[in-house]
C-alpha cells in the first residue's frame, strides 16, 4: 500500500504526517507541486513482461501525460536484486539532486521511496504498482528502492538525453534512511 511519511527536515524520528490513503496523499503533495496519481488498467501485467508490451498496456495513459507535459519520450527501467549494478544504481540514486526537467514515474511492478526535501520538509512517498509521481524539475529528493530492489517503472522524459541529475552534495539521505 503507498504511504506518505512527512518530517520537519531537522527531526527524522518523528513524521509530522502519515497516510496511506491515496487521495491525502495526492493533496498533501500538491502543496509541494508534486502529482501523485493511481493509474488503473494495466491489470495483471507482470514487471517481467517485455519492455514494448508495457509501453502498449499504458499507451493510452502515456499520451495524454505526455501530451500535458511536452514529454518527448518514456521508457521502461527493470531493477532486481540479481542485477549487477544494483548496488551501485542504489548508490547513486541516494544522493540528493535535481534535474531541469520533471522527473516523471509510474510503477508497474514493485516499489520504491521517492523522498523529497522541499520548504523545510521531507517527503517520503512509497509507490507501488500503479502508481504515478511527478516531481516537477528543482525539487530536490533521492530514490531508495532499498538494498534488494525489485520494480519496474515507466519513465517519461521532455530531453532526448534522458536522466540527468544535479547532486546538491547534501548528506541529508543519510539522515532519513527509509528502505
Amino acid at each position: 500500500m503507498s504511504r506518505l511519511l512527512v518530517y520537519e527536515d531537522i527531526s527524522p524520528a518523528k513524521p509530522i504526517f502519515d497516510s496511506m490513503d491515496a487521495a491525502e496523499i495526492s493533496v498533501e503533495l500538491q502543496k509541494i507541486e508534486v502529482k501523485f496519481q493511481r493509474w488503473e488498467g494495466g491489470g495483471d501485467l507482470l514487471g517481467a513482461a517485455p519492455a514494448a508490451d508495457i509501453l502498449n498496456t499504458y499507451r493510452p495513459y502515456l499520451d495524454s501525460l505526455m501530451g500535458e507535459t511536452g514529454a518527448g519520450s518514456a521508457d521502461v527501467v527493470k531493477l532486481t536484486p540479481d542485477h549487477p549494478q544494483a548496488a551501485a544504481l542504489r548508490e547513486k540514486f541516494l544522493a540528493e539532486h535535481t534535474h531541469t526537467e520533471p522527473e516523471i514515474r509510474f510503477f508497474v511492478s514493485g516499489s520504491g521511496h521517492f523522498v523529497l526535501h522541499e520548504g523545510g520538509r521531507v517527503y517520503d512517498v512509497l509507490c507501488e504498482k500503479d502508481d504515478l509521481i511527478f516531481v516537477p524539475a528543482g525539487i530536490k529528493h533521492w530514490f531508495d528502492a532499498g538494498p534488494r530492489p525489485n520494480f519496474t517503472a515507466l519513465r517519461v522524459f521532455t530531453d532526448t538525453s534522458g536522466w540527468v541529475a544535479h547532486f546538491t552534495g547534501d548528506n541529508i539521505s543519510s539522515r532519513f534512511p527509509v528502505a
